[in-house]
């Protein structure tokens, strides 16, 4: 398929099959390790707010740690760096498994997940290799940054449909335990292809990545975003669960990181026209009212089906917003400092999870799942508006020359 030629020429570089190959198996339990705690926890202590406030804690502290352990990974490189601070993350879950099980108080289960805030951002590190191996071809590089994407979206495909079928099947730790194991065996395989590893730089000239021109607000639109993502996979759940279809519900998520995945490679395989500010709002705006397709088909039908499905396609705006979105981050980013730019944009990310996840929990348990799709439509509508002034900042930047 000539679609498919830009990706057989990426792979054909030295290496790159190699670490791609680590990374997918270390970024498999990104989808997994939410959806195994939130199961996990609400069968074990029947409450889905508990559930919800852990996973939003764990997500909160990390957003507080990654750009801290970007920033070593950027000074020291990715080996020295990512792999003890995984060994500490596999530590977190596996004392929050025990705790589980073992019907700790309530206080443990939050601290336990809260040191899992070290797993290093693993999708930014194979970014970077690719900028590394990239630099100066920006159209391979859209097409590698679309393919993270879609990596991205594989494992939020398998990873639900795996830890429900681990929890559901074997015990309900079951599903955290395997992505313990996932994440430090693709670690250790990642962090030994050193050829393919970006130069590490002990003193960085320049500001960081957060006081850079055009950065905080597109940490903002991935702060928004991420309500998208936490709201919307605490409430599937809760949803399907209500109707005593609980071991769907990771089908259900994964049918929407499906069009995502498949919108992604699709994108990276176009030359994008215009400048990433000017795409991003149309992306955003895409998302929203793709994402008004799940609250009518919970509100008017109550189908988990037709919910699945359109799940499914209000999902295939998420990956070219994301890589929309991470270009930009890449542009904007000042050199030497990349690993802890993206770092920074998923902090967004993971900061709008947590709150998204919690007022997911909050509002299944007090008003109703079908209730809660109205989240993601409003966080995704907010995005939007904040995305404007992002698209504007090139033309605010020459107003300010003159």
């Amino acid at each position: 398929m000539p679609q498919l030629s830009p990706y057989r020429r990426l792979f054909r570089l030295p290496g790159a099959r190699a670490f791609t190959a680590g990374n997918l198996i270390a970024r498999l339990p990104m989808g997994m390790f939410s959806v195994s705690a939130v199961v996990m926890i609400a069968g074990t202590r029947g409450s889905y707010a508990l559930a919800g406030a852990v996973t939003a804690t764990g997500l909160a502290a990390t957003a507080l740690v990654a750009p801290w352990i970007a920033r070593l990974v950027d000074r020291h490189g990715q080996a020295r760096v990512a792999l003890p601070a995984t060994a500490v993350a596999v530590l977190g879950s596996l004392s929050l498994l025990l705790c589980v099980r073992h019907g700790a108080p309530d206080w443990t289960l939050f601290a336990s997940y809260a040191a899992t805030a070290t797993t290093p951002n693993t999708g930014g590190m194979s970014r970077a290799r690719w900028a590394h191996l990239l630099a100066g071809d920006a159209k391979a590089l859209h097409t590698a940054n679309s393919f993270e994407q879609a990596v991205d979206e594989l494992c939020f495909m398998l990873g639900p449909v795996l830890a429900a079928f681990l929890c559901g099947t074997l015990f309900p730790e079951a599903g955290t335990l395997v992505g313990a194991v996932l994440l430090l065996t693709g670690m250790v395989l990642f962090t030994t292809q050193r050829a393919t590893e970006p130069p590490a730089r002990a003193r960085i000239p320049g500001d960081a990545p957060l006081r850079a021109p055009g950065i905080p607000p597109l940490l903002a639109v991935c702060l928004a975003m991420g309500g998208v993502f936490g709201a919307t996979e605490v409430v599937t759940l809760a949803f399907a669960d209500a109707q005593g279809r609980q071991s769907a519900a990771g089908i259900v998520l994964a049918l929407q990181a499906a069009g995502s995945c498949v919108a992604g490679l699709l994108y990276g395989a176009v030359k994008p026209t215009g400048p990433a500010s000017a795409r991003l709002p149309w992306c955003v705006a895409a998302m929203a009212a793709l994402l008004t397709l799940p609250l009518l088909a919970a509100a008017l039908t109550g189908s988990l089906p037709l919910l699945a499905a359109a799940l499914m396609v209000s999902g295939m705006a998420t990956a070219p917003t994301m890589v929309t979105t991470m270009t930009l981050v890449q542009e904007r980013t000042p050199e030497g400092r990349l690993n802890e730019g993206m770092t920074l944009a998923v902090t967004g990310l993971l900061g709008g999870i947590a709150c998204g996840s919690a007022l997911g929990g909050w509002t299944v348990e007090h008003l109703s799942p079908t209730t809660g799709y109205a989240l993601p439509v409003t966080s995704a509508t907010v995005a939007l508006a904040l995305s404007l002034p992002t698209s504007s900042h090139r033309f605010t930047k020459i107003l300010t020359h003159h």
